[in-house]
């Protein structure tokens, strides 16, 4: 291979040489897995396996994604001063690369903001609206397993990079072939390091965001259990609920632990309940009326609640987005903070309740892709325009309440989620309660995921023949409910199948197709652009007539989406 021989002759440390050397004698298909294709630039910028080789995350391929970023910042803001912030999580050489990073920026002339340690994705993003940076970067992987690191790039406004910039950024490292054109060592002077007192200016917006002080001061002592799972949340997220007035609030004391390799949890994702369990087990004898938890660079949620039982029931994103859109839309409406201007955001592969939540207020809901950076998006087409942004999010459990963040933000959605819980004692349900009372107010919706894991360079293969022939031959009955429509986002057509009529999708492209009933059922079919995944989404929804009949109803819904399951050949 000749990306193999470049490595080896060119001018790479010898430890890294030796790693190749080892796997050519020993391991022939994790050489042709690290080398076999460059790290690109997908939804959420670099994330890769740690690793030597050119599709591995390791000192060279953040180099060169930083030279080439840099390189396309040089180009796109000439003449003005340069200004990026990098930040890191707690991940395995994630400081490495971080430090990697803003040597590069300096190196390459640009005024440099490095967080002292690690530190949220969120604040990142306020870091750059903040400092009037032109671009950041964050080294981390989210919530992936711990074998994987992650370099996200993010533009002017806070966001993640779009189109066209991602695709420019892409062609500009594709340009950088030999280690030798990375620039490095050089102008220090010009890195300023940002320590905690920035992060009081970030907690103090957060604070800002808060709407109801009095239920908070009432129910100031009401138990809430947090785990940051050995990430970036371990500071932030404590001191955000005690600014909003929280004084009976645990903390997880083995999670507590900064720690890369994440001891205590098969995969850091708080979409998982073991890796709430020792949240929950701590809730347990606490007898707390919140779980809270955030992955390791904290932009995720998890909420767990007490059901009427003390058993914890663990909020999917869907309901997580639901509650707090609820608790946000009717506080600005007791406040006379709405005049119809107002708006939320959800992906197409939210749930639908959500938009039918905000439309009960006279709220505005607007749909993107997948992707915080599409939320974003729609907020910046709408700053213009005089529209008032109250929330958004995704179902894979993040949430963004504010705007001077534009990634999802789990510091202040923790915050906001314990206020809701005080509003809703307040109002004398539990936040488990109220969710059953909005399944009857607006209809129970459920949903379901099943995820594919497909890895390395035939799994790749694999996803891409699976998508290919969803779209040649799609399902045509779905638990009984004969489908009606296809929408294809990657040609951006719209299909009624009753009619024939095809209408053009709003929105960028984006290899997704999704599958709706003649009942209303929706299957999304998605290949992750963050893991080896292939992901199929499930809504269905049915009335609930009252409380009193939220079990009946359930496992109605419930075995429909194990039919659908069945019917898709994915059980």
């Amino acid at each position: 291979m000749n990306k193999v021989r470049v490595w080896l002759d060119g001018d790479y440390d010898e430890a890294t040489k030796s790693q190749i050397k080892a796997l050519m004698d020993n391991d022939p298909k994790e050489l042709t897995e690290s080398f076999y294709r460059d790290l690109e630039f997908g939804t959420a910028g670099l994330r890769g396996i740690m690793g030597v080789g050119t599709n591995r995350m390791n000192i060279y391929t953040v180099g060169m994604a930083t030279q080439g970023l840099a390189n396309y910042l040089a180009k796109t803001f000439a003449g003005e001063e340069i200004r990026v912030v990098v930040s890191h999580d707690c991940r395995n050489h994630s400081r490495e690369f971080a430090e990697r990073t803003a040597d590069i920026f300096a190196s390459n002339g640009f005024k440099v903001f490095l967080f002292d340690s690690l530190r949220p994705t969120p604040e990142l993003s306020f870091a750059i609206r903040e400092l009037k940076c032109q671009s950041g970067v964050m080294i981390t992987a989210s919530h992936n397993p711990r074998e994987y690191n992650g370099y996200k790039a993010f533009w002017a406004d806070g966001s993640q990079v779009v189109a066209p910039h991602d695709r420019n950024i892409m062609d500009e490292v594709a340009k950088i072939t030999d280690v030798n054109q990375i620039r490095h060592g050089e102008h220090a002077e010009c890195i300023t390091t940002l320590d905690e007192t920035f992060d009081d200016k970030y907690l103090a917006c957060i604070k800002s965001l808060s709407l109801s002080p009095d239920a908070v001061a009432a129910h100031h002592d009401a138990k809430i259990v947090y785990t940051p799972l050995h990430g970036c949340g371990y500071r932030l997220v404590p001191e955000a609920l005690r600014l909003f007035g929280f004084t009976n609030v645990s903390v997880v004391a083995e999670q507590a632990v900064i720690d890369g390799n994440f001891p205590t949890v098969e995969s850091p994702n708080p979409e998982e309940r073991t890796a709430m369990r020792m949240a929950i087990e701590q809730a347990v004898k606490e007898r707390a009326e919140l779980v809270l938890a955030t992955d390791p660079d904290s932009d995720r949620l998890g909420i767990a609640v007490p059901d009427e039982d003390g058993e914890y029931v663990l909020l999917n994103g869907n309901q997580t987005c639901v509650l707090l859109t609820y608790y946000l839309c009717r506080r600005w409406h007791e406040l006379g903070r709405l005049n119809g201007k107002q708006y939320v955001i959800k992906t197409i592969v939210t749930t639908d309740m959500v938009a039918e939540v905000a439309r009960r207020f006279g709220v505005e809901a607007y749909e993107c892709l997948t992707g915080f950076k599409y939320i974003a998006g729609i907020i910046r087409r709408q700053e213009p325009l005089g529209g008032e942004y109250i929330g958004g999010g995704e179902e894979s459990f993040g949430y963004l309440p504010e705007t001077f963040v534009r990634d999802k933000d789990a510091v202040s959605s923790c915050a906001l989620a314990a206020e809701a819980m005080a509003w809703a004692k307040s109002q004398g349900v539990t936040l488990w309660q109220l969710i059953k009372e909005l399944y009857v107010e607006y209809g129970f919706y459920k949903e379901g995921l099943v995820s594919l894991v497909r890895k390395g360079k035939e799994g790749q293969e694999e996803i891409r023949r699976m998508m290919a022939d969803w779209r040649t031959t799609p399902p045509r009955i779905i638990a009984g409910s004969s489908v009606s429509m296809i929408r294809d986002y990657s040609t951006g057509e719209s299909r009624d199948l009753t009619t024939g009529k095809v209408t053009p999708i709003e929105m960028e492209r984006s290899d997704v197709l999704q599958f709706i009933t003649a009942d209303k059922t929706v299957v999304s079919v998605r290949p992750s652009g963050t893991e080896p995944k292939i992901k199929f989404y499930f809504s269905v929804h049915e009335p609930l007539p009252s409380v009193a009949e939220y079990d009946v109803v359930n496992a109605k819904l419930e075995a429909k989406l194990g039919r659908i399951r069945h019917d898709l050949k994915l059980e």
